[in-house]
């Protein structure tokens, strides 16, 4: 085979130094290629089909893979003496060669380069290289996919080495992986194999839980009004004039007089037809509320119909009866205030008038008369009679 190959190197060789000779410029190339394997192109050099090679197209190509063997035609892989197999790689003397079975084992091989070996007593494996030990003579009592390990053997008790997720002496039992609680935001947690997976409440998202979603991504507030995000719920600030959750309730509307100056009108007739919201005006005359009443309607339309006000109905009435109450209190404090004050005010005035000076001042002496007893009417009929 080598002197072959030799002979083919030293042949290209040649036909590289003498290349008038071999590209047919003597007109001799049909005659020295091998027309059955091969052609001549216009420049009169041979040209080798699919599985032939060398300068003549001669040499056939082995198949691809092929170790010890050759070919007569391409493609083919023909075993040398002592080799077998598809790919001429299987040593048909192994046993002999290369002793494969271990601990005194019988190695046995066939014709087609396959062996065996008979293990002895305490042994097992394909070269009998393992020696029968607890994993062996349990038969694999690990579980869920775990290991069995008793150093190849020579170990008096087995162990199981178990696959992430399962614990327990034949992995038998599965870890609990919501121990950890891992889930926030009150998610459920359900436990799989080495994982975990949350059920989100309404209004979060993410693998545990912890994104709250954006209830304000829709845009959900009109008229301009300004969102604010909470936990599965929204908040909106409504611009004056709007209230409602969305803003879409129209408090007052603006309209226009002939002469061109702003008139509010009230979004609910009924209370500006009558009671204390009715507009009295004088019959073909046009009037409007003052600032006071119609900043009046607005806050207390708001109070009584606007969802979610502050104040209901209720509490509206019982401020109302707490207000006047307390009326009530102040004004009845006042006056007993000013009554003490004016019983002062009249004993300083006796008590100036007792000891009075030769001189009074006439504001003096009007206090001394306001504060002299009156006469009987008998005594005053008298006095009158003799003035008389």
């Amino acid at each position: 085979m080598m002197l072959h190959r030799l002979r083919l190197s030293v042949l290209l060789l040649s036909c590289w130094l003498l290349t008038p000779l071999c590209t047919g410029e003597d007109g001799d190339c049909e005659s020295r290629c091998n027309l059955g394997h091969g052609r001549c192109d216009e420049n009169g050099v041979c040209r080798c089909d699919p599985g032939w090679e060398g300068p003549q197209c001669e040499d056939c190509v082995r198949m691809p893979g092929c170790v010890h063997g050759s070919c007569h035609q391409s493609w083919q892989c023909t075993c040398e003496s002592g080799w077998a197999g598809r790919f001429c790689d299987k040593d048909i003397y192994i046993c002999t060669n290369q002793q494969p079975c271990q601990n005194g084992a019988t190695c046995i091989a066939n014709e087609n380069g396959d062996y065996s070996c008979f293990c002895p007593e305490g042994f097992h494996g394909q070269h009998c290289e393992l020696k029968t030990g607890p994993c062996q003579k349990a038969r694999s009592p690990c579980k869920n996919g775990g290991t069995c390990a008793d150093d190849n053997g020579y170990a008096s008790e087995l162990s199981c080495r178990c696959l992430a997720g399962f614990v327990g002496p034949s992995c038998q039992v599965n870890v609990d992986d919501c121990l950890m609680r891992p889930c926030a935001n009150g998610a459920t947690c359900h436990d799989g194999i080495n994982r975990f997976s949350c059920e989100c409440p309404a209004g979060f998202e993410g693998r545990f839980c912890t994104v709250n979603i954006d209830d304000c991504s829709s845009s959900p507030c009109l008229n301009g009004g300004r969102c604010y995000d909470r936990v599965n719920d929204f908040h909106c600030v409504c611009p004056m004039g709007y209230s409602g959750k969305t803003c879409d309730t129209q408090l007052w509307t603006h309209n226009t007089w002939a002469e061109g100056h702003p008139r509010v009108t009230q979004a609910r007739p009924d209370l500006t037809a009558s009671g204390p919201w009715r507009n009295n005006s004088l019959p073909g005359r046009r009037t409007t509320p003052s600032n006071s009443e119609r900043l009046l309607k607005i806050s207390v339309k708001e109070v009584v119909t606007r969802p979610g006000a502050a104040l209901s109905e209720v509490q509206l009435i019982v401020l109302l009866v707490f207000g006047g109450m307390t009326l009530a209190v102040v004004g009845l404090t006042a006056v007993l205030v000013g009554r003490g004050h004016w019983k002062d005010r009249c004993s300083r005035c006796r008590c100036a008038s007792q000891r009075r000076p030769p001189t009074a001042t006439p504001a003096e002496e009007e206090c001394r008369v306001s504060i002299l007893h009156s006469p009987p009417p008998d005594l005053k009929k008298k006095l009158n009679t003799e003035v008389m």
